[in-house]
């Protein structure tokens, strides 16, 4: 996990060859300003989503975790906080290959930590996180999708 300002993204491209078309992406657009929707950036290797989530309180967030793709996740109209917990203390739970997804309800994650608008959190495959807890009724967020190398 790594969580950080936008303006110190630069600094993590060599995590990941497709950071750099991430940095790129954000640099070119006004994501707070973007429609919501599915932004193909690189077919179904990197893309972004614009959503409108509704909130949860810290114990209705459901623990997720991915096996293929790492997401990048900004809050764009309020603050979020997310909770962590590694993937492999998570409890077993079916994987849905076509959605790149494993949920856990009812686990309330082990920490949490908030990004406020202009930051982004990191998740790898190894990172359960659940996200949308917010003191608004409603978050918008971009999330990028990022086939993990």
């Amino acid at each position: 996990m790594i969580i950080d300002t936008l303006d110190n993204f630069q600094q993590y491209i060599s995590v990941n060859p497709l950071f750099e078309k991430v940095a790129e992406f954000i640099s070119q657009n006004d994501l707070a300003g973007m429609n919501e929707g599915k932004y193909p950036i690189l077919g179904d290797n990197l893309f972004v989503t614009i959503t409108t989530a509704q909130s949860k309180t810290p114990d209705k967030a459901v623990l997720e975790a991915h096996r293929v793709m790492a997401d990048i996740q900004i809050p764009l109209s309020c603050p979020e906080t997310y909770g962590y917990m590694p993937a492999q203390d998570m409890p077993e739970a079916e994987y849905d290959a076509e959605k790149d997804i494993v949920k856990t309800p009812g686990v309330i994650a082990e920490s949490f930590v908030t990004c406020q608008p202009g930051m982004f959190a990191v998740f790898f495959p190894q990172d359960g996180h659940a996200p949308c807890i917010a003191m608004q009724p409603n978050i918008k967020k971009a999330i990028f999708k990022v086939k993990h190398q």
